[in-house]
């Protein structure tokens, strides 16, 4: 697939990126030109940095005048209401088309397909069901410390699927008709910036092992990659939806698992 020419600004290529990963209004403030969205990945994690924080904000000082459990589902719903749960439709998508099997055409098929199946209800039951009792798990603190590390730094972790496989569609058959390009070194040390800068600041606090809160997720992406080189030759938007919510869970979970047997 050939990358556009057209050169775009740092911060229309950001503003695109608020607006295509967030259901906020930017786009009423400023409309970067179509160019930007081909590079709306490089900026991922930052988007992170927003509903990572209001998620974080909502469990944390909701948990002051809620009780635990309506703060941690108070918290599920805003990040859900910031981002139109576009991941999780990534998520029900993929399940769907890998559930579903067959060759590559029909695994393709069944992802573009608007109608959510079974392994897709089922899956995005289990996912909630796990997110929302992992953090129910921890404390408030811990929760929203896991928070704010764990979104850019699983969308740091699942851009890289971009530079480790090919687009499997062809252009014209994207569901937002637009194929991310490759980030470049400068884009790449940035996504690297922006998605450590927070786990380390809970690392830091909490004293947590570092060695497993980023290599358990890690492999968690390998895993899906080699599934995804398997199966389809590539990638999709759905798939780096899908990888980014399962990369996600696996550092809760991993946190989760540290400060049980600590």
């Amino acid at each position: 697939m050939e990358e556009t020419s057209v050169k775009t600004k740092w911060y229309q290529t950001l503003w695109a990126a608020l607006i295509f990963f967030t259901r906020l209004p930017f786009w009423r403030i400023y409309q970067p030109p179509q160019a930007s969205y081909k590079a709306v990945v490089e900026y991922w994690p930052l988007t992170g940095w927003l509903t990572g924080g209001a998620m974080a904000a909502t469990l944390y000082f909701g948990s002051m005048v809620l009780p635990w459990a309506v703060a941690v589902i108070a918290a599920i719903a805003v990040r859900l209401l910031i981002t139109g749960a576009l991941h999780e439709d990534g998520l029900a998508d993929f399940l769907d088309g890998f559930g579903g099997g067959g060759d590559r055409a029909r695994i393709l098929a069944i992802m573009k397909d608007s109608h959510i199946g079974t392994y897709g209800v089922l899956g995005l039951i289990i996912y909630m069901s796990l997110l929302g009792a992992t953090l129910y798990s921890m404390t408030p603190m811990i929760a929203a410390l896991a928070v704010l590390a764990a979104d850019p730094f699983s969308k740091m972790v699942s851009s890289q699927l971009i530079n480790m496989l090919p687009y499997a569609r062809r252009e014209e058959e994207a569901k937002n008709k637009t194929v991310y390009r490759k980030p470049s070194l400068a884009a790449g040390l940035s996504l690297t910036v922006q998605g450590l800068l927070p786990m380390a600041f809970m690392i830091w606090l909490t004293g947590i092992s570092w060695y497993f809160v980023i290599a358990i997720p890690a492999l968690v992406m390998y895993f899906l990659y080699l599934l995804m080189l398997r199966k389809i030759q590539g990638y999709t938007g759905d798939c780096c939806g899908a990888v980014c919510l399962l990369v996600e869970l696996s550092v809760y979970l991993t946190v989760f698992i540290q400060f049980v047997n600590s």
